[in-house]
């Protein structure tokens, strides 16, 4: 996995996002990890679901189309659940408030 650095048009910045755009690394996603800070996370491309089963911490995440622009957003989705958007080409995994704390919203447009 490579790792990006994700701004938003409004000028935040997530430093340490991983990019799982290969088979193994996006069916292994955040296995295995026990938490993650504000200013990490991981892109998943192509994607428009994820489940967290066997995950250790609630994460955000945050469906792009194909323009990287912020189409859904799911807060403090707890382990053992799933989330998905139709429209979404790429999912962007957080811990726990990061949107909030990075101030993405719906609409938003992000670029790496």
């Amino acid at each position: 996995m490579n790792l990006i650095s994700i701004k938003s048009d409004k000028g935040s910045s997530i430093d340490n996002v991983f990019y799982a755009n290969k088979t193994l690394s996006r069916l292994k996603g955040l296995l295995g990890q026990s938490s993650l800070t504000m200013q990490q996370g991981l892109l998943i491309a192509p994607c428009n679901s994820v489940h967290t089963l066997g995950m250790k911490f609630d994460i955000d995440v945050i469906f792009l189309d194909k323009n990287n622009k912020v189409v859904k957003i799911k807060k403090s989705v707890k382990p053992i659940r799933m989330t998905s958007c139709f429209r979404s080409k790429k999912v962007l995994e957080l811990a726990s408030g990061s949107a909030e704390y990075n101030n993405i919203s719906i609409g938003d447009l992000l670029s790496w």
